[in-house]
């Protein structure tokens, strides 16, 4: 298990980025700091900075961060999003569970993070808040105490004001933006599907706007308002439109090896400060690369 590490410096005379930092630590070569600005790791003020020859003042502060944990044993690398005393966020790898099955307990984002967690101080706990399909990629919260995890569940509906996620579809939509609202249920194989009995089914809405086009695919922005099982991806299937890499809901072609699903952003008010709090992360590379 890597080592998540953290350094801070406030600026007390003026110089360009990689001189200030090459002074205050020699222990990292020039190439580490170029490697640190090229991965988005080192912000000024709060704002991300990846030229060297940035001009610092005096008084300004700096951080660096490796956001990364990587995890030998199941060859699995996880970005951490976010983390404070109450929670931690993740960008969660597509192919890892969020938490445990009967199948599988060990290798989930759930293990790992708890793992990491423990080896910094073994009082760590983690708590699952919500969770998103083992082949779907993006962010995803636990929470790091009981009464965070009690109050994000018991307010998500009210306190989350946006989840967004990104999508890449087979064909073309006939309309660039629209609305699918159905009640869905789940059958005894565990397939989600829409009925027209209200009384059996939940309600579950999916916005959807075009993102980009070419001949084979087109790239989706997706906003849910509600959390269904599957919703995205029966949504979208039962219109026509399967999620590339999608077997179990209609997908024919799978060129990449994984669902083209990506959690890309939860924007939240958080009940512990009442704060407003995003988290996203980049569209994995692979996905971009298809159009």
């Amino acid at each position: 298990m890597s080592k998540v590490f953290y350094e801070k410096y406030i600026v007390d005379n003026e110089d360009t980025l990689l001189n200030y930092l090459r002074k205050v630590n020699t222990k990292n070569s020039k190439n580490n700091y170029k490697t640190y600005l090229s991965k988005d790791m080192v912000k000024v003020n709060n704002n991300i900075i990846t030229k060297h020859d940035f001009n610092l003042k005096k008084g300004d502060v700096i951080e660096i961060k490796n956001n990364y944990i990587i995890n030998k044993k199941y060859n699995v690398k996880i970005e951490i999003i976010y983390e404070d005393e109450d929670m931690i966020v993740i960008n969660k790898p597509s192919g890892l569970l969020s938490i445990s099955t009967d199948k599988e307990k060990n290798k989930t984002a759930y293990s790992i993070i708890r793992d990491y967690l423990i080896k910094n101080n073994k009082n760590n706990k983690i708590f699952v808040v919500h969770r998103l399909d083992k082949d779907t990629s993006g962010v995803i919260i636990y929470a790091k105490n009981l009464k965070t995890k009690s109050l994000l569940q018991n307010l998500w509906d009210k306190n989350v004001i946006e989840k967004e996620y990104t999508a890449i579809i087979e064909g073309k939509m006939e309309e660039d933006k629209g609305t699918i609202k159905s009640y869905l249920i789940e059958n005894n194989e565990g397939f989600v599907h829409s009925t027209k009995n209200r009384a059996i089914g939940r309600y579950a809405q999916t916005n959807y706007e075009v993102l980009k086009t070419n001949k084979k695919y087109q790239m989706l922005k997706v906003n849910i308002k509600t959390g269904r099982k599957n919703q995205i991806r029966v949504h979208l299937s039962e219109l026509g439109y399967p999620i590339v890499g999608d077997k179990k809901y209609g997908s024919k072609i799978d060129p990449i090896k994984r669902l083209c699903l990506h959690s890309r952003k939860i924007v939240l008010i958080s009940p512990i400060n009442k704060r407003k709090m995003t988290f996203e992360c980049k569209v994995p590379f692979n996905m971009r690369s298809m159009l």
